[in-house]
Formats: C-alpha cells, sequence, structure tokens
C-alpha cells in the first residue's frame, strides 16, 4: 500500500516558538556579562591593582571565600572568571533548590575531578539559605581541599553563617555599584546597541538612581527604556518614571536594609541632625516600614539618648505613638515625623541609661544585702526589738525635707550611679545633687 509522503512542517518549532532557538535574543545583562576580571565594574577594592582578590590570583594561593554584597553587583560573574583564572572547574548550585542529596552527588563529582588532577570551584548563590547542618557539611570537603568553596550571600555572613564554615573563609565585601559604575555599564549598553539612550540629562540622572547600585537592574532598565521609545523620541524625569514605574526601593523588613535604616535613623537622631534623621524616617515609611515599629523605637531613643535631659521627649514621642493609633495614616506618620524633630534636636544625655547600667551590675554582683535596718518597717514587736526602723528620720520632717542618712546596705557603702551632664533640665538636676551632697557631708551622712 503506498504511503502519503509527508509534507515540510511550515510551522516553528515549540523552541523557536517559545524564542528559545540560538538566535533568540539575549538580555542586555547577560549580553554584556564581563569576559575578564578587569571588566568587572564597581569593585576595585577587590580587584583594583592591590585588591584582595588580584594578589590572590598573583600568588595562586585561592582559598574558600564568601561574597556578601547586594544584588547586581557581579558575585556570581566574579566567581566564574575566578575559576576561569585560576583552572579551576566552575560548578555552580542554589541553596533555593538544593538539598543534602545535591550536595553529596556534588561532592562526589569534585572527588573524581580531583583523583584526574583538576580541582573544583564550587559557587553557592544564597548560601544563608542553608541550614546548620547543611553548612556543616561542606566542612570536610573544605578542610581537604575537595573544593574551593565560594558561597554568595546578600545577608550579614556573621549572623547567617556558622562560626565553623566562616572561620574556613575569608569574607569579602562586594559594595553596592556607585553612579560612576553605573555610567559605565549603561555606556557599555549603548556600545553594544549602536545608539544612545533616548533619556536627557536628568533623566539619565534619574536612571541611574533607580538601579539603587544594582548593576543588572540598570540594563534591565535601560531595555525597558529603548523598547518604549519611538523614533526621535527623548524621555524627560517624569517620563521615564511612568515608563519603568519606579523601581522599589532595596528593603527588606527583617532583614540587612531594615536593621542599616533603623541604626542611621537612631544615630542621626543621637547626633542631633533632624534632616538626615528625616530622611531615614522616610526611606523606611516609603519603603513600607510599620509606622508604630518606628515609633516605639522613637520612645526607646527618649529614654535611652535624651533621658533626663529632656524629660518631655518620652511624653512627646509616647504621644506621638497614640496620635498614629488614633489617626492612622498619612496624619499619623507626621506625628512620628514631629516626634523625630523632637528627639533629634533635643539635648542628649545617656546618664540614666548608664546609671541603670551599672545599678544592674552592682545589684547582680552584690548579692542579697540586708538595706540598713533603720530603712527597715517594723511591724512587729520582734522587729522592734531587732532596731528595724530605729533612728529612722522622716525627712519631710527636717530641715529642708532632706535628712542626709545613709539607704545603701552597710556592706555595700555608698554607690554613685547617676551623674547627670550639665546639659538640658538635668543641669537643674546637678545643682540638686551637688546642693543635697553638701547637706550629707555636713550632717555627717
Amino acid at each position: 500500500m503506498a504511503t502519503r509522503a509527508k509534507k515540510p512542517d511550515a510551522s516553528p518549532s515549540l523552541f523557536a516558538a517559545a524564542s528559545l532557538d540560538h538566535d533568540a535574543p539575549r538580555p542586555l545583562a547577560d549580553k554584556l556579562r564581563p569576559t575578564s576580571l578587569a571588566e568587572v565594574v564597581g569593585q576595585d577594592h577587590l580587584l583594583g591593582p592591590d585588591g584582595a582578590l588580584t594578589r590572590m590570583i598573583e600568588t595562586r594561593s585561592l582559598g574558600s571565600l564568601v561574597f556578601w554584597g547586594p544584588p547586581g553587583t557581579g558575585k556570581t560573574t566574579v566567581a566564574r572568571l575566578l575559576a576561569h583564572a585560576t583552572d579551576l572547574e566552575f560548578v555552580q548550585i542554589s541553596a533555593v533548590f538544593s538539598g543534602v542529596a545535591d550536595l553529596k552527588k556534588v561532592f562526589d563529582a569534585a572527588r573524581d575531578r580531583r583523583e584526574m588532577g583538576q580541582g573544583t570551584l564550587l559557587f553557592v548563590d544564597e548560601v544563608h539559605r542553608f541550614n546548620r547542618a547543611q553548612q556543616d557539611s561542606f566542612l570536610p570537603v573544605m578542610e581537604d581541599g575537595t573544593v574551593v568553596l565560594v558561597g554568595a550571600t546578600t545577608e550579614n555572613p556573621s549572623f547567617e553563617l556558622n562560626a565553623a564554615l566562616l572561620s574556613r573563609a575569608r569574607v569579602l565585601v562586594f559594595r553596592p555599584l556607585d553612579a560612576a559604575a553605573i555610567e559605565k555599564l549603561l555606556a557599555r549598553a549603548e556600545a553594544a546597541e549602536g545608539r544612545a539612550l533616548p533619556l536627557d540629562a536628568e533623566a539619565r540622572a534619574s536612571l541611574v538612581r533607580m538601579a539603587d547600585g544594582d548593576g543588572r537592574a540598570s540594563l534591565t532598565l535601560a531595555e525597558e527604556v529603548w523598547r518604549a521609545a519611538r523614533a526621535g523620541e527623548v524621555f524627560d524625569v517624569a517620563t521615564l518614571q511612568e515608563i519603568v514605574q519606579r523601581r522599589a526601593p532595596i528593603y527588606d523588613k527583617s532583614q540587612d536594609g531594615h536593621y542599616n535604616l533603623i541604626s542611621a535613623l537612631h544615630k542621626s537622631v543621637r547626633g542631633s541632625d533632624p534632616d538626615a534623621a528625616l530622611y531615614y524616617l522616610c526611606r523606611m515609611l516609603d519603603a513600607g516600614e510599620a509606622p508604630l515599629f518606628l515609633a516605639r523605637r522613637i520612645v526607646r531613643m527618649a529614654v535611652e539618648d535624651i533621658g533626663l535631659a529632656d524629660p518631655q521627649a518620652l511624653v512627646i514621642a509616647n504621644a506621638a505613638k497614640d496620635a498614629y493609633d488614633f489617626l492612622g495614616s498619612p496624619e499619623g506618620e507626621l506625628a512620628i515625623a514631629n516626634a523625630v524633630i523632637y528627639v533629634a534636636t533635643a539635648p542628649k544625655s545617656n546618664a540614666a541609661y548608664k546609671a541603670y547600667g551599672a545599678a544592674m551590675r552592682t545589684a547582680k554582683q552584690a548579692g542579697s544585702l540586708l538595706p540598713p535596718k533603720h530603712i527597715l518597717n517594723a511591724p512587729t514587736k520582734l522587729m522592734k526589738q531587732e532596731g528595724y526602723s530605729a533612728g529612722y528620720e522622716y525627712d519631710h520632717a527636717t530641715e529642708e525635707a532632706f535628712s542626709g542618712q545613709d539607704y545603701f546596705p552597710e556592706a555595700l557603702g555608698r554607690q554613685t550611679f547617676y551623674d547627670p551632664p550639665e546639659r538640658g533640665f538635668e543641669r537643674e538636676i546637678r545643682k540638686r545633687l551637688d546642693y543635697w551632697a553638701k547637706l550629707r557631708r555636713e550632717r555627717g551622712g
């Protein structure tokens, strides 16, 4: 029986239809991926003439490393290029998708490679996502040289990685790309595309800021601009923001961005800089931080950094919290801003904070000392016979309502914890304390 000849299939293949054929366009960030360490921008402290990685390569003494830095700063690229520069096999895994079984396969393959005289650079992305047991599994293969581990993390290694792993690896910090580094990337993109970005000077500077130090993000933004531009069109800042819909700030309320900004806010208040304090407050509010978290932190600032130099600071801080509870957003956020300005401009004192710490240390170290008997109540006859309350002077019945008696346990002796400075309201407290000290000396207290 005759068979019908098949007609050539004119329809595209599934791969072609999905733009997965070899001629499919590649993202700009992929096309411009550096092919040598010299092409990496923004990390001169690591890759410059005297950089840490440059010295390692020159001495051929590459050890296990942890790359710590924000996204888009070149951690993966540098690891790949390091493997090439040191003739190591580059193997990449992600802690997000890998488990113990995957690690065992990788380690076994590295051992086989080692027997053939080939070393392995194992790059572990998001290494902080491995649990403690998984992190410990790296220790033997790091110690015996089966792999050179290069872990990448966006989180602080001191908090997220085991001490044992950190002791066997050197932490190298990747910095966010500055404006000059982002400009270099944009210039390379323009050279690769053969056309300039259709942005005026102000819009171009705005795009650089939108990248937030992320090189990959800057190239993605550039691609969006080219896709949106019609022939001869040049975008201003307003149009640029409409097109790219403004990239969200890099901020994770449970991770480093959160702690970095709240630290900056607190230290700006402590340093009496209301403008910087307002800036960091707005950074956090803009990124979605819970306003009540900020209000609680401002209460802490009032008691820790201002204390009795301005007793009103705590009142204002608590009032701001109550105002936000009552008004909600956005009016309640203005109350928090008012409190930030108040505490930033208030006189500063940590005297009460230090006094509390010193008193707590003494309380813990001195043990359960009995207070002097003259200040103990004597509700029973036996206690009176034991001398409780004997000799107590009722301060309100004395001259100037001050008896000058000693209230510390006899075994401890008189202590001084609180030492108010000559600032704000504590200047008045200092005068009182000095006067009472004089009366105490005169009365033999």
